[in-house]
């Protein structure tokens, strides 16, 4: 079966956004141009590392060759996006795969999500079983955006991904709005 490829060049609107209450919330990547809409769901830790990663490299950007490309070394305010995620948010697919490049033909950050496994419907592999080596996934969601709105998507990655449950002072798990059992050592009482 072939490939389902979702490209987005240029994007209208590319977000990370969440659906639910902290301790349950569904992380989305989003990509929206004119009517096309498409939002894949994926870990906590992959949004946040994808924020990390794309400031790594525009930071990198930012040394070489007398930033060359303009990279902002903060988000322009006039790229911040703090709304909700588009409606309708309907899962393409779960994401398993994440790869993050630079194309300096077009000065854009290109982020490429591949679908968790092969029929791409989420299901199936667990995410550390994901080779991406032996494995061709179903559907790639391909996003290029240019190096001032992706320094924004970082941004607003970072706060999103912080938004959850505080962390608890002494043991640093994450607290529920209940109660929260500290297992910290007797040691520290």
């Amino acid at each position: 079966m072939p490939q389902v490829l979702h490209a987005f060049d240029w994007p209208d609107r590319f977000v990370v956004g969440t659906v639910g209450e902290p301790g349950s919330r569904t992380f989305f990547l989003q990509a929206r141009t004119r009517d096309e809409l498409v939002s894949v769901a994926l870990e906590k830790e992959q949004s946040a590392a994808l924020a990390a990663g794309i400031d790594q490299i525009l930071d990198e950007l930012m040394t070489r060759d007398g930033n060359r490309y303009s990279v902002p070394a903060e988000a322009p305010e006039a790229l911040a996006d703090t709304a909700p995620l588009d409606e309708p948010v309907q899962e393409q697919f779960r994401v398993g795969t994440l790869s993050l490049g630079w194309d300096p033909s077009s000065a854009q950050i290109v982020v490429e999500a591949g679908s968790l496994d092969g029929d791409g419907d989420g299901g199936g592999a667990e995410l550390g079983d994901v080779d991406p080596e032996t494995v061709e996934p179903e559907e790639v969601f391909v996003v290029r955006v240019p190096v001032g709105a992706a320094r924004a998507f970082a941004r607003r990655t970072h706060q999103v991904v912080a938004a959850g449950r505080p962390l608890c002072p002494l043991c640093g798990t994450p607290m529920d709005p209940g109660n929260h059992v500290c297992p910290r050592p007797e040691d520290l009482t």
